[in-house]
């Protein structure tokens, strides 16, 4: 899809911008963008149609994201396709958040205000605003020193 359809699909503020190539905006739930975002090349954001994806002012999403608000239950009969059940949550990335190149976002996850996800890392829970988060599954490294 190009980016004019995108954004007539869903509400991405006009200031948002597409930062390189092969990027997938999909699913019928709702996608909220707000002012002076990014996201990188080759990033995804999955929207189920119970679900939504809101992004925050000034976010900066590098390359190779992925966004998911639905992903198969690992504790389901995999062998059985009409039972298997479905986890599914809104992804919430909050105003001034930084998230790395080769990040996974979870569905049902927050990422705080002014938080930083390194890169290469899988967000499973909930990152506190102000602070650095990385690993696989992430985890809180520190705090952010503000105003040191």
């Amino acid at each position: 899809m190009i980016q004019s359809d995108l954004r007539n699909k869903y509400e991405i503020h006009p200031t948002f911008k597409f930062n390189g190539r092969f990027i997938s905006f999909y699913g019928a739930g709702r996608l909220i963008i707000d002012e002076n975002s990014y996201i990188g090349g080759l990033s995804t954001i999955q929207i189920h149609e119970d679900c939504k994806v809101f992004i925050g002012k000034g976010c900066s999403i590098s390359h190779n994201v992925r966004i998911y608000t639905s992903s198969k239950s690992a504790d389901g009969d995999f062998s059985d396709k009409e039972s298997v059940p479905i986890k599914k949550g809104n992804v919430v990335i909050e105003d001034f958040a930084w998230i790395g190149a080769n990040v996974f976002i979870s569905p049902g996850v927050t990422i705080g205000k002014n938080s930083v996800v390194g890169a290469n890392s899988m967000v499973t829970k909930d990152v506190a605003e102000n602070s650095i988060y990385g690993g696989v599954p992430a985890k809180l490294i520190r705090m952010k020193k503000l105003n040191a």
